[in-house]
């Protein structure tokens, strides 16, 4: 009896994976959690830190800061001028401009930037007028110059505006802005608008689509904008500037249509805007990082693009733009992972190939996370699940090979992933030729040494070409990182333990949000009416509702 009932216990194998299968999701559980008890005991300390009175010294020093007076221009041509030299003159491209008014008899400065305003503009539109203006028309003018006669009656720009403070010129001269200066005027007057080199608009080189505008942001904010302007006119279209950057300021635009946007999610994104504290801003994934609602995720919660009439559309749906000067890349949010796997294409072509096209997406998003771990799992622990004619061929071919699977699965991996880095830092006439090359060369270098089996090639290269499948580059990262991952799994537990990586992905997608959306809605919750567009593309007649998880103000798409 006692001899049939051992034989009913597990071995110690299995009870270890067994044990494995329950101490790694627990310990991965505690960890999080852990890490984020630290950090939030982190921000709470700062924050009391910060909420704690200052000391004398430190309040009057704060206070010299904050409310110190500002100096004014006087109107005293030679101290206003000495001033601005001596605060930003040792800048090798600030220039100065002197030059005289002959019918008012005053001395004048032009300050500007090299390289930040069109110097031909300025000769023509203002050097010119000032200089020659008496010579050109004998009409009665004012027997002294004024702000009012200048903007009114003399220069033909659009844009001219006053500024009064010494701190406020300097700011405004650094950024670009071109500042007229007038003996015996207590104002200077700022000319035109910065304008320097910029590239023309090309197609986006990260989206490319075979059908659709072929337009892509640049890295000027006044021009994305308004090319959001030009898809078409739309009343409801507003656009809220900020400045960020503590030390470098840039100018930020949140983008959005009135009557559409959830106002509690509007109030959401400038709420976070607004709490940025970083000396500069270099690229929008700053920004990305810093509203996003969990930086330990692997996947994004914020969807960049440089195609505008992806942007449009988003907005349409509910969602929120935010778009940064100096940078083609413009950001959406909320994001799902659904919007992850979509193009702008599907939409271009009819329903039944827009259809097809995302289903290809979606299986190649998943050979590209699972094909390593469940070659490794099948290969390793499961051969008998593999019909009998392909294990005995794959037998075969691994005959020699010095490794287990999952090492000659890394190396070939790592290799590919190595490839594919160095095809993207080289020179566009040399980068893909590299990487085909380099694959082609190593992977049967490496077949003819016996390191790996020749179907090992035809797995990592199905997952690599599936990986190129998905339309944003950042979730493409994703599902590389976390294919490693998954490929430890199965090392370890077999296809218990490739079930169980699948299952924590599952999990942690389901917890996921972005701005308050559910990462993976319209699975969780379930959204009957989202699912038109899910995994197939229904026809566009009968899509009249916007989705429901954004909460727009209008349900219908045409009300």
């Amino acid at each position: 009896m006692w001899s049939k009932i051992i034989s009913y216990i597990p071995s110690w194998s299995t009870l270890f994976q067994a044990g494995l299968a329950l101490i790694i999701p627990l310990g991965i559980y505690y960890i999080n959690t852990s890490i984020y008890s630290f950090v939030g005991s982190k921000g709470a300390q700062s924050k009391h830190s910060s909420d704690r009175p200052l000391s004398d010294e430190q309040n009057e020093g704060h206070a010299d800061q904050q409310h110190a007076p500002s100096s004014k221009i006087t109107g005293n041509f030679d101290s206003d001028l000495k001033s601005i030299q001596e605060a930003i003159g040792e800048n090798s491209d600030v220039h100065f401009r002197e030059f005289m008014i002959k019918k008012f008899h005053a001395r004048s400065v032009l300050v500007f930037i090299e390289g930040m305003q069109d110097e031909k503009l300025m000769s023509k539109q203002v050097l010119e007028i000032l200089m020659f203006r008496d010579q050109q028309d004998q009409q009665e003018q004012p027997e002294s110059i004024s702000n009012s006669f200048i903007k009114e009656s003399l220069m033909p720009l659009t844009q001219i505006s006053e500024v009064t403070s010494m701190e406020e010129l300097y700011e405004f001269i650094l950024l670009g802005h071109t500042a007229l200066l007038i003996e015996g005027m207590k104002e200077a007057l700022l000319v035109g608008s910065p304008n320097g080199a910029i590239r023309s608009v090309n197609e986006p080189t990260s989206e490319a689509l075979l059908r659709g505008p072929r337009i892509g942001f640049t890295e000027v904010l006044s021009e994305n904008t308004s090319m959001l302007r030009r898809q078409g006119l739309n009343k409801s279209l507003e656009m809220k500037k900020f400045q960020v950057g503590s030390r470098i300021k840039k100018d930020l635009v949140v983008a959005y249509i009135k009557d559409i946007v959830n106002p509690d999610l509007l109030e959401e994104v400038n709420r976070r805007i607004s709490k940025i504290d970083m000396d500069f801003l270099a690229e929008s994934g700053y920004v990305e990082q810093l509203i996003e609602d969990n930086y330990l995720s692997p996947f994004q919660q914020v969807h960049n693009t440089e195609r505008p009439d992806r942007v449009i559309n988003a907005l349409l749906e509910g969602r929120i733009a935010i778009l940064l000067d100096g940078t083609p890349f413009a950001l959406i949010v909320p994001v799902t992972f659904s919007m992850l796997l979509q193009s702008p294409e599907d939409y271009y072509e009819r329903w039944i190939p827009g259809s097809l096209l995302r289903l290809l997406r979606f299986f190649g998003a998943f050979i590209a996370l699972m094909g390593p771990a469940l070659y490794i799992s099948f290969i390793s622990f499961h051969p008998g699940l593999i019909p009998t004619k392909l294990v005995i061929s794959i037998i075969q071919t691994r005959q020699g090979v010095p490794f287990p699977s999952v090492i000659e699965v890394m190396i070939l991996e790592i290799s590919i992933e190595i490839l594919r880095e160095a095809g993207i830092r080289l020179p566009k006439p040399i980068g893909p030729a590299m990487g085909i090359v380099g694959g082609l060369v190593i992977g049967d270098a490496a077949v003819n040494a016996g390191i790996v089996s020749p179907f090992l090639v035809i797995v990592v290269a199905v997952t690599a070409i599936s990986s190129f499948s998905i339309p944003t580059y950042s979730a493409g990262i994703t599902l590389r990182l976390l294919r490693f991952v998954g490929m430890l799994f199965a090392a370890i537990l077999g296809m218990l333990g490739t079930i169980l990586f699948f299952l924590l992905i599952c999990i942690h997608l389901t917890k996921l949000k972005s701005f308050g959306v559910p990462y993976v809605t319209p699975f969780s919750p379930m959204r009957l009416s989202d699912l038109k567009d899910l995994y197939i593309r229904a026809p566009i007649s009968l899509m009249k509702r916007r989705p429901v998880m954004m909460k727009t103000q209008q349900k219908r798409r045409r009300p």
